[in-house]
C-alpha cells in the first residue's frame, strides 16, 4: 500500500514550473488554485506501474479524486479520514492515522513532512515493513523517489 500525499510530492511547492499540461491549466484556473497547474499527468501512471494499492493520504480529502485523480490519469482511490488522534504527539499528525489504516500490512508513506519522529513511532507501533518516504516539497516527485519506491516495494 502507499499513502500519498499531495502538496509537496505531486504539487510541488517551488521547483517544477508550471506545467503545459491543458487540462490543469484549466483545472488551476476552475477552481482558483494556480498551484494545479505543477501538477505532472505523467505521474500517476509512474504510481500506478509501482503496483502498490495507491491510498490518498492529504487533507484535500475528497476532492484529490473529483479534482486530482482525473488530472494524473488516477481511478477513485480510498482516502484517508483523519481523526486527530496524532494531534499531541512529536510525529507528524498523520503518523497514527496511517498506522491505523496500514492494520499491520506493509506500507510506503510518500510525503514532504516526514521525519524522525514519524520513523521511531512506526519502528514502535507497526510491525510490518514501512517505508518513509521524504519528497523534497520545492521540487516534488523525482525519477530518483520512483525508484527507489520501486527498489522497497520490489
Amino acid at each position: 500500500m502507499l499513502f500519498l500525499d499531495v502538496d509537496g510530492p505531486l504539487i510541488p511547492l517551488h521547483g517544477r514550473a508550471a506545467m503545459a499540461d491543458p487540462a490543469a491549466a484549466s483545472a488551476a484556473e476552475h477552481y482558483g488554485n494556480p498551484l494545479l497547474a505543477r501538477l505532472d499527468p505523467a505521474d500517476g501512471p509512474r504510481l500506478l506501474s509501482l503496483g502498490c494499492d495507491l491510498v490518498w493520504a492529504t487533507t484535500w480529502a475528497d476532492d484529490a479524486n473529483a479534482v486530482l485523480g482525473p488530472l494524473l490519469h488516477l481511478p477513485p482511490l480510498p482516502t484517508v479520514a483523519w481523526t486527530g488522534a496524532g494531534d499531541a504527539g512529536p510525529e507528524h499528525w498523520k503518523t497514527q492515522d496511517l498506522v491505523a489504516w496500514a492494520a499491520g500490512r506493509p506500507f510506503v508513506w510518500v510525503d514532504d513532512e516526514i521525519g524522525p519522529a514519524d520513523r521511531s513511532w512506526v519502528a514502535r507501533h507497526h510491525s510490518a515493513p514501512a517505508l518513509l518516504h521524504r519528497v523534497m516539497g520545492r521540487t516534488g516527485l523525482t525519477q530518483a523517489d520512483f525508484e527507489a519506491i520501486r527498489d522497497w516495494a520490489g
